[in-house]
């Protein structure tokens, strides 16, 4: 009989013989016939990184990891991984354990010939018919020692070396060979005795014994104290299909606790749910009711589960994923989930009660999270609490907050689980962040802020770290990063996977980031090629448990709200700014230099001083043709001047004050920059005699790109006196709190808002400690009038620029030689570019497959052809193109180092829109004048000040901060043009400009009134010690109301009702007397 990989033979004989040789081994020697199909598996894959051109890994190269490698290229989809897995896996039991199953083998030989025709399908003929995969006869050849001898030379023969064939798949480009092997996959139909053996291997990898042919009910298999089995073929008194019996029943233990249904591929699952699993359930013998753990209505089982084997897929839900039903109530529906549920998992679910969960929940008082002593919650962060319980309780499967950044998320998250636990409404919680330096923030707080009866919440429950993989039953909260549980779940590297359910919460701290990504992370930039490619994984990581999401974030994303939905709670920086739970940036300074304003430029006939950053020599250029200009955006990117960076920082160093408490920050374009900064500012500090580790960078090439290096160094700039001075790139743009950072410097431009608000996020925690009451913003850069508006924001990418494979496709959908012509000059210019930037054997490659064009060469081909034949040239030569796409060089290119002279125009302020001190508080006037009628709390402000309330007050400032007009910059506005040092309120201002009153401290006011009123009135030593307590928070607060002694320590003291009676029923006269007095000013009423 003709061998089944016959068809092999044409292009990859090795494949050919080693599948002929299983054939052959089938029946007589099962270990030999299985040993064998690993082989084939792995030869398989030496022919693809052989065809795709790719070097296999340079550490630990196994098997499994050209597996993982060609999975993170998009190549290998999940039913061909999970078949090669079966043949690892069962090649691996050959060898140890000597498995010999004739009907393993058999199961794998059909399966194995799928994957064979995949593989020509994809990498040989395109248009490849298979014939029926035929089971070889159980015939004895009088000559079979001989055969297989011969069988066996022929394989080592072909097996010495592999070398890339050219086939009819080898025109096409590597993306074109990935997506045809995503269709030609989906379109594979095993046998339903292959999708149970992946379902078998996909159990065992849930901890799951699982074996269809051997873990069978009729061949005696029971279930077993200690064991958690899948048994096989499982009698029912059910008359649906198969005369009753399940595909498999699951125990853990003597437990009973689901049935399974495997089905083949095309088969709709959830109707199969309806129509077999629920039967079964109903339908359990009673012979076997010692196995039963309770009865729901008619369902002597708890859980069912019906699958195909598929991954699940979005656009074909119905029929791919594991559908799984809780049979315990008639409101549930069935779902898709992504995984197996563990043994365990099935177990912690039969313990859930959810509806008992929620009113513990509701029933729950908030008192404890604003104890003093213990988390001392403010009333917004109780508010995002009971935001997020509700959305729970309602039901919500995804939550999201959005809470600016420096307002407490993490204490916020902390509280927040230890209640979801304590209420026992979820076991397990996983608090995921996108980066390491987040996580260990993260631990610490656990660690360290006490909760009740002065314990952690890492005294109180089990928490696993960033360095812990796995789980245990006893855990409660396990930190863990995207990256880390991407490779868990995409790329594993055990024979285990997590279960669907090992957490029933996920919080994501930064959901945002998904959208911002740091260019120095290179852990990052390997697992994710592009931004869509993040966002995906991103997104997997999150739905793949089984859980509640419950997301944080301080500037939501498009991304963040298409996966969590809207945000069900609010709370904004600006206020945060005017509850005083975050500090103001006053108006930034502007530095403008000779360069920055005419930039850098050069006349025919110069020559340029080039740096090669590769070879580390400098050159110079040919003479120029033409004149040549650098604007400001492309400094120290395209050109470095060292002069402009040293006129900046001699012009400010000396306002970041290192000898004083407050840190600054300062933000490179790129390492070399930052490097510069630091250089230029030790030379500057070292004349006045300042230490010399007052200035630090901290990127992601500290000590080497050493982690822990990094991680040393950031905790150092955060908990000690030295660096006062930190410059940066992307490293420390979002999610690290440095309280003490009192000064920004943007030595870059930023175009996305989202970046900039979250690199403003560093500077605005408070920090009584230091005395800060406001951070500064130096803007040497023009960063604001190169900021676009947020409808506009495009997403930070590590590779924004489109691939060729990209540019192709839109030469193929071009309708008019205009659009042609366009997409053509847009494929020669990137092909010019990466002339620059190519590696020799790319461009090796590229020459060969264009028969004999270099890249120039090929450029000005197309240039002199016409439109109709440079598109079919382009078209026609795909894979040459796909190689430069390929080409990852990280060649960094060439830059001009220029020596232009600089010097200062000027150092102003930019109050609102850019404006002088005098046209803002002019500005501020007519504003107020113009809506004194149409906003009311404006008008209680001017007429009956005494009567606003701190809501009333707080609306105001808002609507006034819209306008950009902030008590902060008002201060700042009034002290520059008049010389004089007041620090008034937004009242006072409102005073001052509407009703010709005196501008007064805020100070002064309040000390005014307090000694008023203590003239006027007798109050005995407990009252005068209260009034000591209500004068202090004044200072802080612009409104003295009922509602103050509601929040924080006077309501720990009784609130209002109990200080009323210390001042024998009162309060509310002398609160009115008290307002009265804070604004005897002067002024006439409006």
């Amino acid at each position: 009989m003709k061998s089944n990989f016959e068809f092999l033979n044409r292009y990859w004989p090795a494949l050919a013989q080693i599948g002929a040789a299983a054939e052959s081994y089938v029946y007589s020697d099962a270990n030999a016939c299985l040993y064998k199909l690993g082989m084939f598996g792995e030869r398989l894959i030496l022919e693809i990184f052989a065809f795709e051109k790719l070097k296999e890994p340079a550490i630990d190269n196994t098997h499994a990891n050209r597996i993982r490698l060609l999975k993170r290229e998009g190549l290998i989809p999940k039913k061909i991984d999970d078949i090669l897995y079966a043949l690892r896996k069962t090649r691996n039991d050959a060898v140890h354990a000597g498995a010999d199953s004739v009907e393993d083998a058999k199961t794998l030989l059909s399966m194995t010939y799928n994957l064979a025709v995949w593989f020509m399908e994809v990498y040989g003929d395109w248009g490849y018919i298979a014939p029926a995969f035929v089971m070889p006869e159980n015939v004895v050849h009088p000559d079979y020692e001989a055969i297989i001898k011969e069988q066996e030379e022929k394989i080592a023969k072909l097996s010495k070396q592999v070398e890339a064939v050219s086939t009819a798949a080898s025109t096409k480009t590597s993306k074109e060979r990935a997506e045809k092997g995503e269709t030609a996959s989906e379109s594979m139909e095993l046998s339903e005795a292959e999708t149970r053996y992946l379902i078998d291997e996909q159990l065992r990898k849930f901890g799951w014994e699982a074996d269809t042919n051997n873990l069978l009910y009729s061949k005696g298999t029971r279930p077993q104290k200690g064991r958690n089995l899948a048994i096989a073929e499982w009698p029912t008194d059910s008359a649906v299909a198969k005369n009753g019996y399940a595909d498999y029943a699951l125990f853990v233990g003597l437990k009973l606790v689901g049935i399974v249904e495997a089905k083949k591929a095309a088969i709709d699952i959830p109707s199969v749910i309806d129509h077999q699993c629920k039967e079964y359930a109903k339908g359990i013998k009673a012979e076997h009711k010692e196995y039963i753990i309770n009865q729901w209505g008619a369902y002597k089982v708890p859980f069912v589960f019906a699958t195909n084997g598929r991954k699940y897929l979005k656009q074909i839900e119905t029929k791919s994923g594991i559908w799984y039903l809780d049979l315990r109530s008639g409101a549930n529906a069935p779902k898709a989930l992504r995984g197996w549920i563990s043994p365990q998992g099935l177990m912690e679910q039969l313990e859930k009660d959810i509806a008992a969960a929620n009113a513990a929940l509701q029933n729950t008082s908030f008192d404890l999270l604003r104890d003093p002593d213990g988390l001392n919650l403010r009333k917004y962060q109780i508010d995002a609490i009971e935001a997020a319980e509700q959305a729970v309780i309602d039901g919500k499967q995804t939550v999201l907050l959005s809470m600016a950044t420096g307002t407490g998320k993490t204490r916020t998250i902390l509280g927040m689980i230890y209640r979801f636990i304590k209420s026992d409404r979820f076991k397990r919680v996983l608090f995921l962040v996108d980066r390491t330096a987040l996580g260990e923030q993260a631990e610490d707080v656990f660690k360290e802020v006490k909760i009740e009866d002065l314990m952690t919440l890492d005294s109180i429950y089990n928490i696993k770290g960033l360095e812990e993989k796995e789980i245990d039953r006893e855990t409660k909260i396990h930190i863990s990063t995207v990256q880390s549980l991407v490779k868990r779940i995409l790329y594993p590297e055990g024979d285990s996977m997590p279960s669907v359910t090992d957490y029933d919460l996920i919080v994501v701290d930064e959901a945002h980031r998904g959208y911002i990504l740091d260019k120095e992370m290179s852990e990052t930039e390997m697992l994710y090629r592009n931004q869509d490619g993040y966002i995906s994984k991103y997104r997997t990581v999150i739905e793949y448990f089984d859980a509640v999401k419950i997301a944080l974030t301080a500037t939501p994303a498009l991304h963040t709200t298409e996966i969590f939905g809207k945000p069900v709670f609010n709370y904004s920086y600006r206020e945060a700014v005017i509850d005083g739970y975050l500090v103001d940036h006053d108006a930034p300074h502007n530095i403008r230099t000779k360069l920055r304003v005419e930039g850098i430029k050069y006349e025919k006939g110069e020559q340029l001083a080039i740096y090669d950053p590769v070879t580390g020599e400098v050159l110079n250029s040919a003479e120029l043709e033409d004149d040549m200009k650098f604007e400001i955006d492309t400094f120290n990117r395209q050109v470095i001047t060292e002069n402009f960076n040293r006129t900046v920082l001699e012009e400010i160093a000396w306002d970041f004050n290192p000898d004083g408490q407050g840190k600054t920050l300062i933000y490179a374009v790129d390492d070399n920059h930052a490097d510069l900064i630091v250089k230029i500012l030790k030379e500057i500090y070292a004349e006045g005699g300042v230490d010399n580790d007052t200035v630090m960078k901290i990127t992601g090439s500290v000590a080497g790109g050493n982690k822990k290096k990094i991680s040393e160094a950031i905790k150092r700039f955060k908990n000690e006196s030295l660096p006062k001075v930190v410059v940066t790139v992307d490293l420390l743009t979002t999610g690290i709190d440095v309280p003490e950072i009192t000064t920004l410097v943007f030595m870059r431009r930023i175009k996305s808002r989202i970046l900039f608000e979250q690199m403003l996020g560093r500077a605005t925690r408070l920090c009584p400690a230091i005395g800060k009451t406001h951070f500064e913003i130096y803007d040497p850069v023009g960063v604001y009038e190169s900021l676009q508006d947020v409808s506009n924001m495009k997403p930070v990418v590590t590779n924004p620029s489109a691939s060729f494979e990209d540019l192709m496709k839109g030469l193929e959908v071009a309708t008019t030689d205009e659009q042609l012509a366009y997409q053509i000059d847009l494929i020669v210019a990137k092909l010019q570019r990466k002339r620059r930037n190519v590696s020799q054997k790319a461009v090796e490659q590229f020459t060969h497959l264009t028969g004999g064009k270099d890249l120039s060469a090929f450029a000005e081909h197309l240039n002199s052809s016409t439109i109709k034949e440079a598109a079919a040239e382009l078209l026609s030569h795909r894979e040459a193109f796909s190689v430069l796409d390929k080409d990852k060089t990280h060649r960094k290119r060439p830059v001009v180092i220029d020596d232009h002279e600089d010097e200062l125009i000027d150092h102003t302020r930019g109050y609102g829109e850019g404006q002088k001190p005098e046209d803002y508080l002019e500005a501020f006037k007519e504003f107020i004048n113009n809506n004194m009628n149409a906003i009311a709390a404006l008008r209680t402000v001017c007429t009956k000040p005494a009567e606003l309330t701190r809501e009333a007050l707080k609306s105001l400032k808002l609507e006034l901060d819209r306008h950009d007009f902030t008590e902060k910059q008002l201060n700042s506005a009034w002290n520059e043009m008049t010389n004089q040092d007041i620090v008034a309120d937004i009242i006072a201002f409102i005073h001052q400009q509407a009703l010709g009153s005196t501008l007064i401290s805020h100070e002064q006011r309040v000390k005014h009134a307090f000694a008023k009123l203590r003239v006027n009135h007798d109050f005995n030593k407990t009252q005068l010690d209260w009034l000591k307590r209500i004068e202090k928070v004044l200072l802080e607060e612009s409104v003295l109301d009922e509602q103050i002694f509601e929040v924080g320590a006077f309501k720990n003291a009784g609130g209002f009702t109990i200080i009323d009676r210390r001042f024998g029923g009162k309060l509310r006269e002398i609160i009115t007397e008290l307002n009265e007095y804070l604004y005897e000013d002067g002024g006439s009423v409006a």
